[in-house]
C-alpha cells in the first residue's frame, strides 16, 4: 500500500507572529519556518505503518513556494520515500489545496492519505474533509489511534463527547490529532540520505487546477492585550466587581 502525506510550510510554532503595519497579513520576512506540527504527526504515523508492514511507500506532497522543498526534505529525512512539490508563490485556500491533492490522489492512487487535521497558520481545519468529499472516499478525522487491518482501517477519533471509533474501507482519508504519536527527530545520516531522495517540482497548471482565491482578506490585526487580573478579599467584593464590569446583572 502507498501512503500519501500532505505537509505544509508554516511559521515555526515557537515564533510569535507579527502583523504587517498595513494590516494586510502576517509578516514572514526573516521568520523561522518549519513543518506544520500536525503534519509532522501525520508523517510519523505513516512511517510507523510502514514499519509495521502495512505500507510499501510513503509519498510526501506540499503546495507552496520553492522554499517548501526544505519542509519536504524534512519529511524525507524522517522516513518518507519521495516527495512532490506543487510550486506556487500565491497563498492557496483550503479548497484549492484539496483540489490539487485530489489530482495527486488520482495520479498516485494511494491506499491511505494521512494528513494533519489543520495548519497552525490559518487553523481552517477544512482540507481533509474537502479532499474526502472530492475523492468520494471515507474519512476519519481527529485521529488519536490508527490501526490498519487488511483492506480496512480503524480510526479512534477525538470528539467533544470523548472518543469515537470508526472503521473505514481503504482507500481512505485520515486527519491526525495531537495525541496520535510523538514525531521522531531526523538523524544526521537520514538527513544526508534525504538529499538524494527524489523530489519532483510541478505546477498547479500541470494538474489543470484553478487556484484563484475566492476569499478576500479585509484586515489582519493583533488580538487585544489580555487585562491583568484583580484580587478581591470577599465574595461580596467579587460580585460587586462583576456587576461593575457588566459580567453579571
Amino acid at each position: 500500500m502507498k501512503i500519501l502525506v500532505p505537509v505544509k510550510r508554516v511559521i515555526d510554532y515557537n515564533v510569535r507572529p507579527r502583523v504587517k503595519a498595513d494590516g494586510s497579513g502576517v509578516d514572514l520576512a526573516n521568520v523561522k519556518m518549519s513543518m506544520n506540527p500536525f503534519d509532522e504527526i501525520a508523517v510519523e504515523e505513516a512511517i510507523r505503518l510502514k514499519e509495521k508492514g502495512h505500507a510499501s511507500e510513503i509519498v510526501a506532497v506540499s503546495i507552496g513556494p520553492a522554499k517548501a522543498q526544505e519542509t519536504l526534505r524534512t519529511a524525507l529525512a524522517m522516513g518518507a520515500d519521495r516527495a512532490i512539490l506543487i510550486e506556487t508563490e500565491e497563498a492557496v485556500e483550503p479548497l484549492g489545496v484539496a483540489k490539487l491533492l485530489k489530482a495527486v490522489f488520482d495520479e498516485e492512487q494511494p491506499g491511505l492519505v494521512v494528513m494533519g487535521k489543520q495548519a497552525i497558520d490559518d487553523d481552517s481545519n477544512q482540507t481533509g474533509q474537502m479532499l474526502a468529499a472530492l475523492t468520494g472516499r471515507p474519512q476519519g478525522t481527529f485521529a488519536s489511534k490508527v490501526e490498519v487491518d487488511g483492506e480496512r482501517v480503524t480510526v479512534t477519533r477525538e470528539v467533544d463527547a470523548g472518543l469515537e471509533t470508526v472503521r473505514l474501507t481503504l482507500p481512505a482519508i485520515v486527519t491526525t490529532d495531537l495525541r496520535l504519536n510523538e514525531p521522531r527527530y531526523a538523524s544526521l545520516p537520514n538527513i544526508m540520505k534525504a538529499k538524494s531522495k527524489p523530489l519532483v517540482v510541478k505546477s498547479a497548471a500541470e494538474y489543470g487546477v484553478d487556484i484563484t482565491p475566492r476569499l478576500k482578506v479585509l484586515n489582519v490585526a493583533e488580538p487585544p492585550v489580555r487585562q491583568a487580573g484583580v484580587k478581591v478579599d470577599s465574595v461580596d467584593e467579587l460580585v460587586s466587581k462583576l456587576k461593575t464590569l457588566g459580567v453579571v446583572a
